[in-house]
């Protein structure tokens, strides 16, 4: 009967938990990091952006024009900076996400976790 119930019930059991559960976690962590980071240079992209349009703008001020077109020019940097940065970190990402679930969720583990039900029975 007990081994009758240990095959009814072996396909609710979870699997096993990686060993290195903590650098998959750092690795979200970077990830979201990376989404923070982006979203901050687009911020500061808009305000370069805002800024430079309102220099340009003012009609009694025009001597410092070469100061909105700077500002444009810089908000164009900013936000080439931060996608290319973005893109940069998620390739590398994406990279250490597969070395790591490869090696930890594999058919070596589930093979391995069957073995040991084989040798309690």
């Amino acid at each position: 009967m007990k081994k009758e119930a240990k095959k009814l019930f072996r396909f609710l059991r979870t699997k096993p938990v990686p060993a290195n559960t903590n650098e998959i976690l750092a690795l979200e962590r970077t990830k979201l990091a990376n989404e923070r980071t982006l979203l901050s240079y687009i911020r500061s992209s808009l305000y370069l952006l805002i800024g430079g349009i309102g220099i340009l703008q003012l009609k009694d001020f025009e001597s410092i024009k070469w100061l909105g077109y700077l500002s444009l020019g810089v908000c164009v940097i900013f936000l080439t900076v931060g996608i290319f940065r973005y893109m940069l970190l998620m390739r590398r990402l994406y990279k250490w996400n597969r070395i790591l679930f490869v090696d930890t969720i594999s058919e070596k583990v589930s093979k391995q976790a069957d073995a040991q039900d084989k040798a309690n029975d």
